[in-house]
């Protein structure tokens, strides 16, 4: 992680990867909560399964760049092939998309695991 972002955006910047992060997790939980909690057919349970798992690890600022990655391939996908609600998925995807290139943040599971450490030395006594 920490060969793909020199640092983890703290500050203002950090706090808006921090948003752009929970609103499209929330966004997708939201979308693919229906169709899990009823019994759909194997084949959108797997698709909103495909979905709500990158969003859970967005929300998280886990694998962030994998994530959402997989986001705006799967909103592009469904964007070009399924009519309906085709603005959300551009915005979602395009958002992801911004997220796997920019990164996750300082307030995330990322920066905590693979963020740089500082080690204080000790003073040396003579």
């Amino acid at each position: 992680m920490r060969r793909l972002y020199s640092t983890f955006a703290g500050g203002m910047p950090g706090i808006g990867l921090l948003l752009m992060r929970l609103v499209v997790g929330s966004v997708l939980l939201a979308r693919t909560s229906s169709h899990l909690w009823i019994d759909p057919p194997l084949h959108m349970t797997l698709a909103s399964a495909s979905l709500a798992a990158p969003g859970l690890l967005l929300v998280a600022g886990l694998w962030t760049p994998v994530a959402g990655a997989v986001v705006a391939v799967i909103q592009i996908a469904e964007v070009l092939g399924v009519d309906g609600h085709r603005l959300v998925g551009l915005l979602v995807g395009t958002i992801a998309a911004a997220l796997a290139m920019l990164g996750p943040g300082g307030w995330s599971a990322d920066a905590w695991l693979f963020g740089w450490r500082r080690i204080d030395a000790p003073a040396r006594k003579q």
